[in-house]
């Protein structure tokens, strides 16, 4: 398997923000919603989560630089033998070889601190929390939807994504980390969503904006078209005399309480329409305007 700072582009002393920012730019760029019926997008897609979902965990990051785990997190057997000692009390120590499970960690803490713990209480540990990252489409991230993922263990797990979830927030989904030391409580799964970029809406805070091309006729004479929202299409007035850059609201089709934003742009005739030409050539403006007035000279 590919070294995943090659797979990220990103290099060894890079930080993990640097590590996450690069996983985002390739996301937007080979995620399947915005690469449809490409099956070579989604194994690159595929290739970029598995190397992110490894640098983006501390510990794994750390194990892989070492050599003790592979690019896709699998053990790496130790070339020779290897030795821990655990004392247990003053001028006396035990000698293990080799990897430990939590199974056998347990035992070794046992035998290791068994004069040192009244009432044969049993040693407990806290289990480590598990990292992952979960890529979202935008529509998806704006009105919230439950996802499955499947954890590499192959157990399987529902994800609700709440509505209006930002790109980088962390869902903790408790006890769904590794499990405990003698008997104590499993770690936490943390999931950090990832939210793909859409084709026509933008996001600013709980705000959605987007760009509706209008023909010249629409924008002079004025009319009603039908715009998308996050939540279906709706009917909107567009008023006579409207130009490019002109921004209208509506309200409350945004995320939670926010509202959508319609920033409309003038399309001017694919082709030559001499009518329209002919007109303008003999039209007298009541109200003549410059509109570079202002404008400095460079």
């Amino acid at each position: 398997m590919k070294d995943p700072y090659q797979t990220l582009g990103v290099q060894r002393s890079d930080n993990a923000a640097a590590i996450r920012a690069a996983y985002r730019k390739l996301a937007k760029i080979h995620h399947p919603d915005l690469n449809p019926g490409k099956p070579e997008a989604a194994e690159r897609f595929k290739e970029i989560s598995t190397a992110y979902e490894l640098l983006s965990d501390a510990d794994k990051r750390a194990r892989f630089d070492k050599g003790e785990i592979d690019a896709a997190g699998n053990e790496v057997p130790p070339e020779r033998p290897f030795y821990r000692d655990i004392s247990d009390g003053p001028g006396g120590h035990q000698r293990y070889q080799g990897n430990f499970d939590p199974e056998d960690l347990e035992s070794i803490f046992a035998q290791a601190f068994a004069g040192r713990r009244a009432g044969g209480q049993r040693f407990t540990a806290r289990g480590s929390d598990a990292h992952y990252t979960l890529t979202v489409g935008f529509l998806d991230a704006a009105n919230g939807t439950t996802r499955r993922i499947t954890l590499p263990e192959g157990k399987t797990l529902d994800v609700r994504i709440p509505a209006g979830v930002q790109d980088g927030q962390v869902i903790r989904l408790k006890g769904q980390g590794s499990p405990g030391i003698g008997g104590g409580p499993a770690g936490d799964a943390l999931v950090e969503v990832a939210v793909a970029p859409h084709a026509l809406f933008h996001r600013e805070g709980d705000d959605i904006i987007i760009e509706l091309p209008v023909t010249l006729q629409e924008a002079v004479l004025g009319a009603t078209l039908e715009v998308p929202t996050i939540k279906g299409k709706v009917r909107l007035t567009i008023p006579p005399g409207s130009g490019t850059g002109t921004q209208l609201r509506l309200r409350g089709r945004g995320i939670r309480q926010g509202h959508q934003f319609v920033r409309l742009h003038v399309v001017l005739p694919a082709v030559d329409e001499p009518e329209l030409a002919a007109f303008l050539k003999e039209w007298k403006p009541n109200h003549p305007a410059n509109p570079r007035a202002g404008l400095e000279e460079g």
